[in-house]
């Protein structure tokens, strides 16, 4: 099994977990988080308006009701450690919380287009590919200020900004 068919797998084996106790983020949440966000980036000249656009569309895709399962939030591939073909752990559980199962691939796989496929046939089950690359969308428009405003720069080869930028 390839690493992202062993992450694949991990993810799905979370996911089937108990749903923990404390719940995630609404919808209506993250829909006006991401409202807020690609006003910001209007107003601070941060990316073109077109390209806010196109992925505020795209985004629309992830913004849909989901069946809750146990998600860690922040899936990343930083935060997956590995030896070999095996997944040893993973760390940040900050975020941890019920939600879209979906986000969890998203989040595993921004940046990473290309082990997308691997991710999902070790996840073991049909998924919507839109939607994973919809949160790709919010993922990356949420992300940007943060990353601005802590000294990262999003606009780096195949992080946030390249993301928005392959929706076009």
């Amino acid at each position: 099994m390839t690493v992202p068919a062993a992450a694949g797998a991990a993810v799905r084996r979370l996911h089937d977990a108990p749903l923990p106790p404390w719940p995630g983020r609404s919808l209506d949440e993250i829909a006006s988080r991401l409202d807020d966000e690609c006003e910001w980036l209007v107003t601070n000249g941060v990316l073109p308006i077109d390209l806010i656009t196109r992925n505020r569309q795209v985004a629309e895709a992830a913004l849909r009701p989901w069946t809750s399962v146990f998600t860690h939030g922040d899936l990343q591939i930083a935060h997956v450690f590995v030896d070999g073909d095996e997944i040893t752990g993973v760390v940040d559980w900050s975020e941890a919380s019920r939600g879209d199962a979906l986000y969890d691939l998203a989040s595993l796989t921004l940046g990473h287009e290309r082990h997308l496929g691997d991710v999902v046939a070790g996840y073991g089950t049909e998924v919507d590919l839109d939607v994973i690359r919809a949160w790709w969308s919010v993922r990356s428009l949420l992300a940007i200020r943060w990353l601005v405003e802590h000294d990262f720069d999003p606009f780096s080869p195949g992080c946030e900004v390249d993301v928005l930028r392959s929706r076009l």
